[in-house]
């Protein structure tokens, strides 16, 4: 086993992600419900807004991960963040269905990553816009892996979720350096 693909295997990134999620959404369950519509400053996200952005982070990263699964390969688009944040009018759902919502979905994506064959996780990608669309950027011209990003997408969650609360999540696993990207 290379050095820090333990933390590429499928049963290991699920596991990963479910405490995470679990972890996070018992202390965000605490929150106080005026707290979670109030941005801490002119342009940041409120709490509510950060959840509903990982929302659509969580739905979006879903079919970019079985995408990627099934066809081997990782261009994805972008989309407009604030836009969408803006959009779903987070700040009128209850705070609890908000959260339900984003711990259900990642619930459901952790269970797809822990079906996907280990090879399809360590497969390097040559055919990717990770640079344009991931949190942590990969070397340019370097293939990556699926298991890099899925890391990426929970190192992404990591960092909104200390936007709330500097004690919500622990810290991102390393990225490069370790097994994220293979040379052709």
């Amino acid at each position: 086993m290379k050095p820090g693909s333990e933390v590429s295997r499928p049963s290991r990134l699920a596991s990963a992600l479910r405490d995470l999620v679990q972890e996070a959404g018992a202390k965000l369950e605490s929150l106080a419900k005026a707290d979670v519509r109030a941005a801490p400053a002119p342009g940041k996200w409120s709490p509510a807004q950060v959840i509903g952005h990982l929302l659509d982070s969580a739905i979006i990263n879903h079919q970019r991960f079985l995408r990627a699964a099934l066809y081997g390969r990782m261009c994805f688009e972008g989309y407009d963040q604030d836009r969408w944040v803006q959009l779903q009018q987070v700040e009128g759902m209850p705070w609890a269905d908000l959260l339900e919502a984003w711990r259900g979905i990642n619930l459901v994506l952790a269970r797809a990553v822990s079906g996907l064959p280990d090879e399809v996780l360590q497969r390097g990608v040559a055919e990717h816009n990770l640079h344009e669309i991931a949190w942590e950027v990969p070397p340019p011209g370097k293939p990556a892996t699926l298991a890099f990003f899925i890391r990426d997408y929970m190192n992404h969650m990591r960092h909104h979720l200390r936007q709330i609360d500097p004690a919500l999540a622990a810290p991102p696993f390393p990225q490069l350096g370790g097994s994220a990207f293979k040379s052709r």
